[in-house]
């Protein structure tokens, strides 16, 4: 097909010059060059293309029909390559980023905004979703970068870390609990808790933690709102489980008090996300750069 694509654009200069001699000059190749790819052409497609006459050459029914689907195609394809050619100039192009509603606001939000400063050509999608369900999307191709929580699993991955995460649990500043006690992991599972819903990658994590010390969280109140749960912990409803990083301003201004505890949970990691082995977009591979050399 790639000989036939040359003949074709052989076949499309010869038509629209209408003489061989120029269609050569246009091409740079020899007259005879061009007469040669223009009797190959016909031998192929059995049809005469053109018809000799004393100022050069006209097209027959059968090559008027095939050039306006040859100047088509050809047209086509110089518009894809000049498109291809402003994607990887970042002058065009499209990127897609998975990542949960907080870790967008909380972590992205400066990033998107000076990458998009910088490429206002690129169209920026942000496909909000827990850390199970971005990694799949980015498996299945529906995402160019993920953001979420280190899977288990990464050998399909590269992943690049971005911040840790701290599970901490906070109440209301007039909660009745003693703030300058420090809780036992016993005395926290007794507390009317308010976790996330086991959907969320950090109730997994916290379970899981209390599970290999003995202990099985039964929370008074599940939700699937990072938000609602903070307000509810806030007006005096128990104490919640919450990630550090992502309570700082409630924290800040004494809408929450942290409890002390006897134990540490070991903090997560929050990666930056990429298919191993997979090219990227020049987009995709713009912005990994962007993040990874503002963290540094």
């Amino acid at each position: 097909m790639s000989v036939k694509l040359e003949l074709y654009k052989v076949f499309k200069e010869v038509a629209e010059a209408g003489n061989i001699t120029a269609a050569a000059q246009a091409l740079f190749i020899s007259q005879s060059a061009v007469s040669q790819s223009i009797k190959q052409l016909e031998a192929e497609l059995h049809t005469r293309l053109f018809a000799r006459n004393s100022r050069g050459v006209t097209l027959t029914a059968e090559g008027k029909m095939l050039y306006e689907y040859v100047r088509s195609a050809i047209g086509l394809l110089e518009t894809g390559e000049a498109k291809l050619s402003q994607t990887h100039k970042l002058q065009l192009g499209h990127l897609t980023i998975g990542a949960s509603d907080t870790v967008a606001s909380q972590f992205l939000l400066p990033y998107l905004d000076s990458f998009h400063r910088q490429y206002p050509a690129i169209r920026i999608q942000i496909v909000s979703g827990r850390s199970h369900k971005i990694l799949s999307l980015l498996q299945s191709g529906k995402v160019d970068i993920a953001f979420a929580s280190r899977p288990q699993e990464a050998a399909s991955l590269e992943t690049h870390p971005c911040f840790a995460t701290h599970q901490i649990f906070v109440a209301a500043a007039d909660y009745p609990c003693d703030f300058d006690h420090v809780y036992t992991l016993e005395e926290i599972a007794a507390f009317p808790l308010i976790l996330l819903d086991r959907k969320a990658s950090s109730r997994l994590y916290l379970e899981k933690y209390f599970l290999q010390n003995g202990l099985h969280l039964d929370p008074e109140i599940e939700l699937g709102a990072r938000s609602l749960l903070v307000d509810l912990a806030g007006i005096g409803f128990g104490v919640a489980g919450v990630t550090e990083e992502f309570v700082q301003r409630e924290l800040e201004q004494g809408e929450l008090k942290e409890l002390k505890t006897t134990f540490s949970i070991p903090p997560r990691s929050v990666d930056l996300c990429v298919l191993r082995d997979v090219p990227m977009t020049a987009a995709a591979q713009r912005f990994c750069d962007f993040v990874k050399s503002s963290l540094k």
